[in-house]
């Protein structure tokens, strides 16, 4: 039996961005050094690239926060500040513009749910909650995503056990194997939820890392991954 669906967010919701936060990164550097921007875009980037390593390897989340002190104090200037007045200024639409949901995300959602699963999603992020809640407010997924749990308001990210727990307890399943998760990452959502018991569907992502892991099932787009489920949750072992 079949309770939930849970999706990550980066490369399989959302269409995949390389450099997560450039544009915030290129309208800091404007604002810091205009003299200087190319070079500052770059030493922001490593900055994040440093970061996102470091959850990598262990699993230890962080927030927006903490990498603008961190790039404040690396780079010597008010990287925080130039950011926060940015964000204040500009419409996040204009200051993000590379977020785009996947445009099958809204009906390949709305069948699960007509079909009884709850939704999750489950996200390693630096952002806020209120950036992301923006983009799905605004392509009309919030209101199918019954739970949505970011690791930037977390101890752990993907793929520790804590991280997939906090979802299915906000979600109310108590047995990981009710629950198929999908994901565009090896390490992080296919070997994470499936050490929990989870069904794994890897979205493929050639700018991820591979890993040495099977996931259960494989899909190019979206729609595919509705007869999955309904084959798993009527008893199909594949």
């Amino acid at each position: 039996m079949i309770e939930a669906v849970v999706f990550d967010w980066g490369g399989t919701l959302s269409e995949f961005a390389d450099v997560d936060m450039i544009d915030m990164w290129r309208l800091a550097a404007r604002r810091l050094a205009p003299d200087r921007e190319d070079e500052m875009i770059q030493r922001l980037i490593a900055v994040e690239d440093a970061s996102w390593a470091d959850v990598r390897d262990h699993q230890t989340s962080t927030t927006l926060s903490n990498l603008l002190a961190t790039a404040s104090r690396e780079l010597g200037l008010d990287v925080a500040e130039a950011v926060l007045e940015e964000a204040a200024t500009h419409h996040l639409d204009s200051w993000t513009p590379h977020i785009v949901h996947d445009p099958d995300a809204v009906p390949v959602l709305a069948a699960l749910r007509d079909d009884g699963y709850k939704i999750g999603l489950l996200s390693n992020t630096h952002w806020p909650r209120a950036f992301h809640e923006h983009f799905l407010e605004r392509d009309g997924l919030d209101k199918l995503i019954d739970v949505r749990c970011y690791t930037s308001e977390m101890a752990r990210t993907k793929p520790h056990a804590e991280a997939f727990g906090a979802v299915l307890d906000q979600l109310g399943v108590a047995d990981p194997h009710r629950v198929v998760f999908v994901g565009d990452r090896l390490h992080d959502d296919i070997w994470g939820a499936q050490q929990l018991g989870m069904k794994a569907v890897l979205r493929p992502n050639e700018f991820v890392p591979t890993y040495d892991v099977e996931p259960d099932a494989v899909i190019d787009r979206l729609p595919e991954l509705i007869d999955i489920v309904r084959r798993w949750a009527s008893g199909a072992s594949n």
